[in-house]
């Protein structure tokens, strides 16, 4: 489908306790003198991990410098700086250079510490880069003070109006060595905003009047992992549009390294839903959406066929009739990719009809398709203000085709997304073993322009395997024999490997 459109202009399992354990504890007590007089020098594992004695003597300052010692302040730092320089030293001779952690944040990191302490853990378990999520779930990581987004704030404390936890990530993330990327979730506006009244014309609809939430709740939709949080919206609504570029702008404000894009998609269907395989199945029956459609008719026979196709689901010979009598001044129907015909004048509706069906089938599926990646262009025009790498999220299969004419029903054209960005392929297959991940990962690398950054995004524990996954080490060294040019990897996510942890934090009240 490559014949169709250029892009639409847009105004252009185990939890790191935070108690020390016994032996650490003798550990610290026993050179307590010592700590304060030089901070020993980091010892790193294969993956570049730090020693469990060199995480405990951290902490152990990280809790002093916190109560206002300013001799254990001092210490902290410098032992910060001599670990940042450990881990660069470390992934400039360790494959992969780049690996990265996906990480969430809640209200109570806000409390004094806590994102030092967050920020410790990614650096101590070997990671250079973290992905820190500022649009998610219906909210926004900016300070409540200063949003003026279509999203609430994700901490709403009284007392805590101006602070700005994207921000204190980034400075923090940074005087650790990380490299600090936003991550914001791109078509999948959240529930709050599907709630809003005056934005359900910007919300994405199918051909049986259903918004994702609400096809959800009648039928079982199934996002990958996802919940009734997810709301898809229209990607041709421009007040989408407009909303998207706000929030992206606000978040470039705080320059962050990067931004990367998720949920460039629409929602996937449970079951047989999960193939798209008639037109009511696609979601592109929000007004936008369906008058964009209608626009890509060259003449007045080929836009009354899309009306009719959009409305019914199919066409009729009668339909065919009707659009020729209508329209007696042109020859045949238009549309973008179509290619005009002699001898269709001359051709009888009932062998016309099949063929003009199926073509309507395939300028229905590249509309919806072209949306995904002009709405893509809405958050890459944002990030490109400020001079800032974009990436794009996506899964290996999320652009597949299913039998002779049905297509995987997220419609993620990932193939066509720009070379510029990096492209960061979530591959989660599960077989029992390593192979089906890394045939994701070539699949993904096989496709991809020269020059386009490829970095894979796994799923999984350190040292042991979870839900039919083997582990990170495993899938890794997979991915390296099968395709060695690959050299960043990130791990989704903290979430997985510190559940408690993050339990703990999720469920904090910040007072």
């Amino acid at each position: 489908m490559r014949w169709l459109l250029t892009p639409l202009a847009f105004s252009r399992q185990v939890r790191r306790s935070l108690l020390l354990s016994l032996a650490a504890i003798a550990l610290i007590t026993s050179s307590f003198i010592g700590l304060f007089q030089q901070p020993s020098v980091a010892q790193t594992s294969a993956y570049c991990q730090l020693s469990d004695s060199d995480v405990a003597q951290k902490e152990q300052l990280r809790q002093l410098a916190l109560q206002g010692d300013r001799t254990a302040q001092d210490q902290y730092k410098t032992l910060m700086g001599q670990h940042a320089q450990q881990l660069r030293d470390c992934r400039s001779r360790t494959w992969p250079q780049e690996q990265s952690l996906w990480v969430r944040l809640y209200p109570c990191d806000a409390q004094p510490g806590a994102m030092d302490l967050l920020m410790d853990e990614v650096v101590n378990k070997g990671y250079n880069r973290v992905y820190v999520e500022a649009l998610y779930n219906g909210q926004i990581l900016l300070p409540l003070a200063s949003n003026t987004t279509a999203w609430p704030s994700v901490i709403r404390t009284p007392g805590y109006e101006t602070t700005d936890l994207l921000a204190e990530a980034i400075a923090k993330g940074r005087e650790r060595g990380l490299t600090v990327y936003a991550w914001v979730f791109t078509m999948n506006f959240g529930y709050t905003y599907g709630q809003r009244s005056d934005r359900q014309s910007a919300l994405a609809y199918n051909g049986r009047g259903q918004t994702s939430l609400t096809a959800r709740s009648q039928a079982g939709l199934n996002s990958e992992g996802g919940s009734g949080e997810e709301v898809f919206i229209d990607p041709y609504n421009m007040t989408a549009k407009q909303d998207f570029y706000a929030a992206v702008d606000a978040i470039a404000q705080r320059r962050p390294d990067g931004i990367l894009f998720d949920y460039i998609r629409y929602p996937r269907g449970s079951g047989a839903d999960s193939v798209a395989d008639e037109v009511q199945d696609l979601w592109i029956y929000g007004s936008a959406s369906q008058q964009t459609l209608l626009q890509r008719a060259s003449n007045q026979r080929g836009q009354d066929l899309i009306r009719r196709f959009l409305a019914q689901g199919y066409l009729t010979n009668g339909d065919i009739d009707a659009v020729k009598s209508l329209h007696p001044q042109e020859t045949e129907p238009l549309w973008q990719g179509r290619v005009p015909s002699a001898s269709i004048a001359t051709t009888p509706s009932d062998r016309l009809r099949p063929m003009l069906q199926q073509e309507l089938w395939y300028l229905s599926v590249a509309h919806a398709m072209q949306g995904v990646i002009d709405f893509l262009a809405v958050g890459t025009l944002a990030s490109d203000r400020y001079n800032l790498p974009g990436g794009a999220v996506f899964f290996p299969d999320g652009n597949q085709t299913v039998g002779r004419s049905g297509y995987d029903s997220r419609l993620q054209p990932w193939n066509r997304f720009p070379a510029s960005l990096e492209w960061h392929p979530m591959s989660y297959a599960t077989c029992g073993n390593s192979t089906c991940i890394a045939n994701q990962v070539l699949r993904v690398v096989s496709q991809a322009p020269a020059g386009t950054q490829v970095k894979p995004v796994l799923a999984g524990l350190w040292g042991s395997s979870i839900s039919n996954r083997p582990s990170l080490e495993s899938q890794m060294q997979a991915i390296r024999q099968a395709a060695p040019r690959v050299n960043a990897i990130s791990h989704f996510a903290y979430s997985w490997q510190e559940p408690n942890r993050d339990r703990d934090r999720k469920f904090c009240q910040l007072r």
